[in-house]
């Protein structure tokens, strides 16, 4: 895992810890948790100066859903914090072909 992956399973694990405390009255129960992922990673965390975008939670929402989907499928070996990050890096950076979406014909 190189830093940037390390620095994303951080921010991945602290929202863990602070969804878990919140939900905690629902036994951790959130059909939503994946907008809340998405919600406090771009807007109370580093997590956009660390991938040097701008705000993306709806694309990060998709993502955390398909993430989701794909580790209980496929059960890899690494926490599911550092599984994803290294996808979330991968998926957000220019060499993967990323580019900023584009709103208003303005980039």
């Amino acid at each position: 895992m190189n830093d940037q992956s390390g620095r994303i399973a951080a921010l991945i694990q602290k929202a863990s810890e602070t969804h878990r405390t919140v939900y905690r009255i629902t036994d951790g129960d959130d059909p939503g948790w994946a907008s809340w992922y998405a919600d406090c990673l771009v807007n109370l965390s580093g997590l956009p100066q660390i991938l040097g975008i701008t705000r993306v939670r709806s694309e990060l929402v998709w993502l955390l859903v398909s993430l989701d989907r794909e580790y209980a499928r496929t059960n890899p070996g690494p926490p599911w914090a550092q599984w994803y990050a290294g996808r979330i890096a991968g998926h957000f950076s220019p060499t993967a072909g990323y580019r900023r979406p584009v709103i208003g014909g303005q980039p």
